[in-house]
């Protein structure tokens, strides 16, 4: 029996290596498949490391699909999170919590995005449940507890995308607390030179005027162009430094529906510390 032969390593193999290092800088940080991918692409393309005052994204230096071929031989990396299941809930608060009220809480697109950040503990840092956007709507009990907290509000992490754009505002009118949009959109991808990808031709096109109305022209030609960024495509350790001063530095004034747009521009990624 002739012996197996030996796996060839390459270039993407040893920067997935590399990759894996700084998604968990510093202190072991944890975090998701997709999160390493795009800290791959980073590794492979550091373009990212340019002057913030210069707006840019960046096109993927390699496909998801090598990327997941390279993870595969590694057999998994320390600080990568498992995936979960499908279907499993996201949950950060017993419900005898719900006795008590909660100042702030957090809901995010993307499930993963969820899971992660509970896994680095940042619902307890920042004294805030955090649930997936497909969770909703939320919990009475938990509708209780905010609002017993006399000024509370809720934050929503989104991807700059058509979808992202929809789930804040899909959120913010189910709920009558003051919601806030953590990020992302198109101006925030370009000063963090953020790989981005983009849909396929005939899911281009003008998005409807409520979801854009408050963004630049600019800003709406690339949404129009097909182009997205995920939360995801943000560096782990970046991403829970941000969150967290967020979370942690609002109140829940209330805000005129009006002004929701402006909240965009101004709220959450354009004032995240520098590495």
């Amino acid at each position: 029996m002739n012996p197996r032969p030996p796996t060839v390593r390459g270039p993407i193999d040893r920067a997935l290596a590399r990759a894996a290092a700084r998604a968990g800088e510093p202190g072991g940080v944890r975090f998701t498949e997709r999160q390493l991918y795009y800290e791959l692409c980073r590794v492979l393309q550091p373009l990212h490391a340019g002057p913030r005052r210069i707006p840019y994204t960046l096109a993927p230096p390699v496909t998801y699909r090598r990327f997941a071929e390279a993870l595969a031989r590694t057999g998994g990396l320390p600080g990568l999170l498992p995936a979960p299941a499908p279907a499993a809930p996201v949950r950060t608060a017993e419900s005898d919590l719900y006795d008590y009220g909660f100042p702030r809480l957090l809901v995010c697109q993307d499930r993963s995005v969820a899971r992660m950040l509970i896994a680095n503990d940042l619902h307890l840092e920042a004294a805030c449940p955090v649930f997936a956007a497909e969770d909703l709507p939320l919990d009475p009990c938990l509708s209780a507890a905010l609002d017993r907290a006399g000024d509370a509000v809720i934050h929503v992490l989104h991807d700059a995308s058509p979808a992202g754009l929809a789930c804040y505002r899909q959120v913010r009118d189910a709920h009558a607390l003051p919601t806030r949009s953590m990020g992302l959109v198109p101006r925030h991808a370009g000063t963090l030179h953020l790989t981005t990808g983009r849909a396929p031709g005939p899911l281009r096109g003008a998005l409807p005027e409520h979801l854009t109305a408050g963004l630049r022209p600019a800003e709406r030609a690339w949404l129009a162009s097909g182009r997205f960024s995920e939360v995801a495509a943000v560096n782990p350790a970046r991403l829970l430094r941000a969150v967290i001063r967020t979370v942690r530095g609002t109140t829940g004034t209330r805000t005129p529906v009006r002004h929701h747009l402006r909240g965009l521009r101004e709220a959450g990624f354009m004032t995240w510390p520098t590495p």
